[in-house]
């Protein structure tokens, strides 16, 4: 068996509709389908026999990869900490041109960073800028701007 490739990266958030203000309104991804999922299929894959659930399935412009967003409402999921030092936390890291006017337009809107950007002066992303955000449930997300690569003359 071997992996062929990546469909989807999921989070469970605390409230789908703030959610969605936040990863279409604000980071521009757009809904591929919302629906509430009373699904036998659904509660026998996440393993809870009564499950009701809202979920979003977002595309992330540029990319194949999407990020489905899931609000338990049965059962009711509680807060975890997911800051990125515990174990089984996760982030996706969404590709931008550039990082300043992403954490200049974003920080004005309200969200959070865990520092302003960060040059990557070392290892194989030399020359690259980073950032982490936190999302409205305190999930971290990455924000990557590649080096740039230098045109090659003949």
């Amino acid at each position: 068996m071997k992996v062929t490739g990546a469909h989807h990266t999921s989070y469970t958030v605390s409230n789908l509709e703030r959610s969605l203000e936040f990863y279409v309104g604000l980071l521009g991804c757009e809904v591929i389908w919302q629906r509430e999922n009373r699904d036998q299929y659904f509660r026998d894959i996440v393993g809870y026999p009564e499950s009701v659930a809202k979920m979003a399935m977002l595309s992330i412009p540029g990319s194949t990869h999407a990020i489905e967003l899931i609000e338990y409402v049965v059962p009711r999921g509680v807060s975890a900490d997911v800051r990125t030092k515990n174990v089984g936390s996760s982030h996706i890291a969404f590709l931008v041109d550039d990082l300043r006017a992403a954490y200049e337009e974003l920080s004005a809107a309200g969200v959070k960073f865990r520092s302003p950007p960060v040059a990557i002066t070392a290892g194989a992303n030399k020359g690259a800028w980073a950032i982490y955000m936190i999302d409205p449930d305190g999930i971290t997300m990455e924000f990557f701007q590649p080096p740039k690569t230098e045109a090659k003359s003949e």
